[in-house]
C-alpha cells in the first residue's frame, strides 16, 4: 500500500485534470493521501475532496506564503474547519525565507501575495503549532530556507505529542537529528531524485521509523527519467507534478536506501498510521 504524506490535490492547477488524476490514482495501491490546504480560500475544497474520497485525509493550515493576505478571522475559520472534520490535521504551516530573500519580484507563483515579514510568519506559525499541541493533531510543516529558525521555534513552542511532519525536508543531516529528537518525521519527495541532490545522502541516514513519502503535487515533479506520470503545465509554467508520481517517489527512496520496495512500503505505512492515527480498517 502507498501513502502520500503531503499533496495539494485541491490546487486549481489540477482541477482541469481531476478526472484523469483520480482514474490513474485508482489504479495504484494508494491507501491514503494527506491533502493540505494553504489558505482560507481552499479549505472548503479540501473538505469536499475528503467527503468524496475516503482515502483523502484533510489538513488545514495557513501557509507562510499566504500569511500576508489572511483575513481577520482566519483563526476562527481554521478552528471551525477542524471541528467539522474529526480526521483533520493542521498544515501546511511553517516559515519561508525564500520569498523574502531569493524569490524574484515577478515570480508568477507569488502574484497578488503580500510577502509577510518573517516576524509575522513566525506569529502565525506559533499560533497554529500551539493549536496542534492543544488538540494533539498531526501537523505538517514547511521550512524553505528557514530550517535553523524553525528548529529554535520548535524547541520553544508546545508541540503535539504525536510528533510533526517536515515535508520535503531539505536541511542537513545534523539538523535532521536535532529535529528527530523533538519528534519530527520527514517526507521524501521524488524531486530529490535529480542528479547531485544533497538530500540523497540525508535520506539515506534518516531513522527508518521517521520516514514518509510525498509528492507535493502539483509542485516538485520528479526528474523526467523517474516520472511515471505527467501533466501539462501552463503556457509559462513548468510541467505539473501528477499525484500518481507517489509510486516513483517510493521506488526512488527504496533504491537510495538499498531496500526492497515492499519492505519500505511496510515501514512507511507503519509510520504514516502512527503519525496520522488512521486505522487501516477505515483509511
Amino acid at each position: 500500500m502507498l501513502y502520500d504524506a503531503h499533496n495539494h490535490l485541491q490546487d486549481a492547477q489540477l482541477a482541469p485534470h481531476r478526472a484523469q488524476i483520480l482514474a490513474e490514482l485508482a489504479r495504484l495501491p494508494l491507501r491514503g493521501a494527506v491533502v493540505n490546504g494553504i489558505a482560507e480560500a481552499d479549505w472548503p475544497e479540501v473538505t469536499a475532496l475528503a467527503r468524496a474520497h475516503a482515502w483523502v485525509h484533510p489538513s488545514y493550515g495557513l501557509h507562510p506564503w499566504h500569511v500576508g493576505n489572511a483575513g481577520p478571522h482566519w483563526r476562527d475559520t481554521l478552528r471551525r474547519a477542524l471541528d467539522a472534520e474529526p480526521r483533520a490535521a493542521i498544515g501546511e504551516i511553517g516559515l519561508d525565507r525564500w520569498i523574502l530573500d531569493r524569490a524574484r519580484p515577478d515570480d508568477a507563483r507569488l502574484a497578488g501575495l503580500r510577502r509577510a515579514p518573517f516576524a509575522e510568519q513566525q506569529a502565525a506559525f506559533v499560533w497554529q503549532l500551539t493549536l496542534a499541541a492543544e488538540r494533539n493533531l498531526p501537523v505538517t510543516i514547511h521550512g524553505l530556507d528557514a530550517w535553523g529558525p524553525l528548529l529554535e521555534l520548535l524547541r520553544g513552542t508546545p508541540r503535539p505529542a504525536r510528533g510533526f511532519l517536515l515535508h520535503a525536508y531539505s536541511g542537513s543531516a545534523a539538523l535532521a537529528r536535532a529535529f528527530a529528537d523533538l519528534g519530527a518525521y520527514f517526507s521524501f519527495n521524488g524531486y530529490f531524485l535529480r542528479h547531485g541532490s544533497p538530500q540523497s545522502e540525508v535520506y539515506r541516514q534518516l531513522p527508518a521509523d521517521r520516514l514518509l513519502v510525498e509528492t507535493d503535487a502539483p509542485a516538485m515533479p520528479p526528474p523526467p527519467e523517474h516520472r511515471a506520470y505527467s501533466l501539462p503545465g501552463l503556457a509559462d509554467a513548468p510541467v505539473l507534478n501528477h499525484p500518481a508520481n507517489i509510486s516513483a517517489a517510493y521506488t526512488g527512496l527504496a533504491a537510495l536506501r538499498g531496500l526492497d520496495l515492499a519492505a519500505l512500503a511496510r515501514q512507511v505505512e507503519e509510520n504514516f498510521l502512527r503519525l496520522f492515527s488512521i486505522s487501516c480498517d477505515t483509511c
